[in-house]
């Protein structure tokens, strides 16, 4: 038959002869000046994980069939500055450097926004393609587990390593498998608080935490994630393994002796998850909810132990335990504000 090799399509350029036909002469072509597509698409996912939609709303895709750029002439200049190197004494030369790429698009006037927006304005753009108001959206399935387990102080920071797995509902794999022979077994100790990046995945039975949130099933590659909200998601948010244990750690380490901390409970626990303090009509409905917990809780020392012993991580026994439970109860409403699982 007729001889082939490795090449590329036409109609992205020609393969140069002195570049080797293996992924290092890919790699190489990808990077020639007369190739705008990959500075293009890696912006455009930058201005995406960021903004909420790519300035190419179809992130997947920049053929004939995708959107045309909201701003075409901000893509292109984003995209050249990103690839010009520092040589050429540009002011704006950032040779692929992906970190300062993003500092400029975080410190622009664009990006610093309030997110609010009038009647008039989300009528003529609702979905704010034009920028006229800052970014809001959902945060991811993994950020907002990750945010929930660095503000309680449970997050594994430690980078690589094999993959672990976290809290599951009990008897989900054995739903799936053959003969019901495989039996989902978490893991101990920091293995539950890794980065949801090194979360296990098993393609036929998907952790339901990170499904309920959106999370791709990873049967095939998804660049551009669907964003739902369902009343599944809040149940998940408010009763799973996971946010119960942080809400606990979080209210021990806001209920240390005031020598440790520095500020009443209530704020720091702000500080912690939403980097604020609570305003008058917050304290208000928090300080409700303390008083009703702990009449409950202290009233019912069954229910505020059961609760304290949800999740591996022991609770500190020096904390009295039915002023501990009324806190957790605190943290997990502050762990489920909208303001919390969402980027504004």
């Amino acid at each position: 038959g007729e001889s082939v090799e490795s090449g590329v399509p036409t109609q992205l350029g020609n393969w140069p002869d002195e570049l080797p036909r293996n992924r290092l002469g890919l790699a190489r072509w990808l990077l020639l000046p007369q190739n705008p597509l990959p500075a293009r698409v890696a912006v455009n996912r930058w201005w995406a994980l960021l903004f909420g939609a790519g300035l190419v709303e179809t992130e997947e895709d920049f053929g004939i069939q995708g959107s045309p750029p909201s701003h075409p002439e901000l893509l292109d200049w984003l995209a050249v500055s990103y690839r010009t190197p520092r040589s050429s004494h540009e002011s704006f030369a950032y040779e692929w450097d992906t970190k300062t790429l993003i500092r400029a698009i975080v410190t622009s006037a664009t990006y610093r926004q309030d997110s609010a927006s009038q009647p008039e304005l989300r009528q003529r753009d609702p979905a704010n393609r034009w920028l006229a108001r800052g970014p809001r959206y959902r945060l991811s399935a993994e950020q907002i587990r990750d945010g929930a387990l660095a503000a309680s102080g449970l997050l594994i920071e430690h980078a690589g390593g094999p993959s672990v797995r976290p809290y599951q509902p009990a008897g989900l794999w054995e739903e799936v498998s053959v003969l019901r022979r495989e039996k989902y077994e978490p893991s101990a100790g920091a293995g539950l608080y890794r980065r949801s990046l090194y979360t296990f995945w098993k393609r036929t039975c998907p952790p339901p935490s990170m499904n309920l949130l959106d999370a791709p099933d990873r049967e095939f590659c998804v660049i551009r994630r669907a964003r739902t909200n369902t009343p599944l998601q809040a149940l998940a948010l408010l009763n799973d393994v996971t946010y119960i244990e942080a809400a606990r750690k979080l209210a021990e380490k806001i209920l240390q002796p005031a020598s440790e901390n520095e500020g009443p409970p209530l704020s720091l626990a702000y500080r912690a998850v939403l980097a604020r303090e609570p305003d008058a009509a917050e304290r208000t409905v928090m300080q409700r909810i303390l008083e009703e917990s702990r009449q409950r809780y202290h009233a019912d020392a069954q229910a505020a132990d059961a609760l304290l012993h949800v999740g591996a991580a022991p609770y500190d026994q020096r904390l009295p335990v039915g002023e501990l439970a009324a806190w957790t109860v605190v943290c997990n409403v502050l762990l489920n504000l909208d303001e919390t699982i969402t980027k504004e």
